[in-house]
């Protein structure tokens, strides 16, 4: 079969599209035939050499699909042949990656795909979908009907999810965006209200906003601001982080406690298969009826995925800004 892989670390060019042997099933596995990938930043810090764990040789790389079931394992009674599906969660921990014609996929990680719903908005919304979910609901921020959510980037990958899934939670969403174009989007998809971050006094905006502050300041950026975060605070707010693993920022202590606000750090692809699975299903169900859409800013055929992780890493290390939604490849 085809794929996209790499031997050893390094930039995009390091990324090669050849044969590879497809892989047998084992007896809790199904075979998906890929049609659809995404490509997500922790997709170029691997290939770029982080050492988050041992890389099989070699590593075929990306962690989102969708597909239709070809064959199933002894031990599989959820899916059979010809079940359309998705995942998330592959390529990490030593397993193999999504980039491939084929993959022997877990079925714990597999989540059916219903009619109505297209294969590669599944896949342009799965990292990114399940990580929303899983931030902003139960044990993270939890959030409730009538709250108001501010958002930095809400036309990014994660943001676009999170601005959704807030307003099909009921709560009122400001979303940050750096442009008016990217603002439109913010309002697409359903922003009560845009601040434009590179333009407008953000901390004043929020004030203005919601003079009470905001129940939930979901922060997507590497070196957060929390003199900033902590003064746009409601009485018992929650701040979500989901990026800055090498940050060391200073952190306003004494107004954090006397708003007795809370803070909840949360890496997704830690989180345990039953927990992703109550996502998953939800983003099945919303996908199904139209009411979660993907933000899809370029695609590319596997062939070029070095050319893909490239436009990824551009954005994601060296703030080029030329992409708004997700990179999603086909075979």
């Amino acid at each position: 079969m085809k794929a996209a892989f790499f031997t050893e670390p390094g930039p995009p060019s390091v990324i090669q599209y050849g044969d590879v042997p497809t892989p047998e099933v084992g007896p809790r596995q199904a075979l998906v035939k890929m049609t659809a990938v995404a490509v997500n930043p922790i997709d170029t810090y691997i290939r770029g050499g982080a050492a988050y764990w041992d890389l099989p040789q070699p590593y075929i790389i990306g962690s989102d699909l969708a597909g239709v079931v070809e064959e199933v394992g002894a031990e599989v009674s959820d899916f059979q042949p010809g079940d359309r599906v998705w995942c998330s969660n592959q390529g990490f921990r030593g397993q193999q990656g999504t980039f491939a014609e084929y993959c022997a996929i877990d079925a714990e990680w597999l989540y059916k795909l219903p009619e109505g719903a297209n294969d590669r908005s599944a896949a342009a919304c799965a990292l990114v979908g399940i990580t929303a979910h899983l931030g902003l609901f139960k044990e993270n921020a939890n959030l409730q009907p009538g709250e108001t959510i501010y958002i930095q980037g809400g036309s990014g990958g994660v943001g676009s999810m999170v601005v959704q899934m807030a307003k099909l939670a009921g709560a009122r969403v400001i979303a940050a965006a750096g442009s008016e174009e990217k603002a439109a989007i913010c309002r697409d998809l359903g922003a009560d209200e845009v601040v434009l971050y590179k333009s407008e006094n953000v901390g004043e905006r929020i004030q203005e906003l919601a003079p009470q502050g905001v129940n939930v300041f979901w922060e997507t950026q590497r070196e957060p601001n929390f003199d900033l975060i902590v003064e746009s605070l409601a009485e018992r707010g929650r701040i979500v982080l989901m990026a800055g693993r090498t940050a060391r920022p200073e952190f306003p202590v004494g107004p954090f406690y006397v708003k007795q606000g809370r803070m909840c750090g949360f890496v997704m692809f830690k989180s345990p298969a039953a927990e992703m699975r109550v996502c998953g299903e939800e983003i099945s169900r919303w996908l199904a009826a139209g009411k979660l859409k993907s933000q899809i800013g370029a695609e590319f055929p596997l062939s070029e995925a070095a050319q893909a992780h490239e436009l990824q890493e551009g954005n994601t290390l060296h703030g080029q800004q030329t992409l708004a939604g997700k990179i999603v490849l086909h075979p």
